[in-house]
């Protein structure tokens, strides 16, 4: 099914050797490389992780996953304390140092350290959210934005307070809520200080 909706939707431009994207516009030389770029849309993603569940579009992406499994962080920054799994994510860290943004918005001239920051940056420009809900039809820029927003459906809520025990869909809605903790902690302090005789 989703072989016929990838053929179906993908079309041959009039330029020889050249295929582009019937969704947003995007040309690729190789035939191949369109199908994999069209899962994208279509939210196919054929390889799975056997320890862990995830999938991914590439199979490439579920090899460099695996690594994250081993918990061996390799590539270590000599300027601070970071490590990281791959060599690329130390590469791009490295910029924090540098200052060096190499990544242009070809829209406006803002510049990004790292090329997802700038993907996600000209989506504003272009409009395009290619990560769409399957369950509402609601498109997203990043495909964490939708894993976040698939929670509504779920019902999953994976933080959970330290102090009380409540659980939260986000990360940020945690951290607003372990503030009011925090508030509620000094005002107690702060009335304990001043009842003392």
């Amino acid at each position: 099914m989703e072989t016929r909706f990838t053929q179906k939707r993908a079309k041959k431009s009039g330029v020889k050797g050249s295929f582009t994207c019937s969704e947003c516009g995007k040309s690729f030389s190789q035939k191949g490389n369109l199908n994999v770029h069209m899962r994208i849309h279509t939210g196919e993603k054929p390889f799975t992780c056997s320890q862990c569940g995830e999938s991914f579009t590439q199979n490439s992406n579920l090899r460099d996953h695996l690594r994250s499994h081993s918990r061996v962080r390799s590539f270590s920054c000599d300027q601070c304390d970071k490590t990281f799994f791959y060599s690329s994510n130390l590469r791009e860290h490295l910029n924090v140092h540098t200052g060096v943004k190499p990544h242009f918005c070809s829209f406006c001239g803002k510049s990004f350290s790292r090329l997802q920051y700038l993907k996600v940056h000209e989506s504003i420009h272009t409009g395009v959210r290619p990560h769409m809900c399957f369950d509402c039809g609601k498109t997203f820029t990043t495909s964490g934005n939708l894993k976040s927003h698939q929670r509504v459906h779920t019902g999953e809520k994976p933080y959970k307070c330290s102090s009380c025990g409540k659980r939260f869909t986000t990360s940020s809605s945690l951290r607003y809520h372990e503030r009011k903790h925090c508030l509620k902690s000094s005002r107690l302090t702060e009335q304990s200080s001043h009842s003392r005789p």
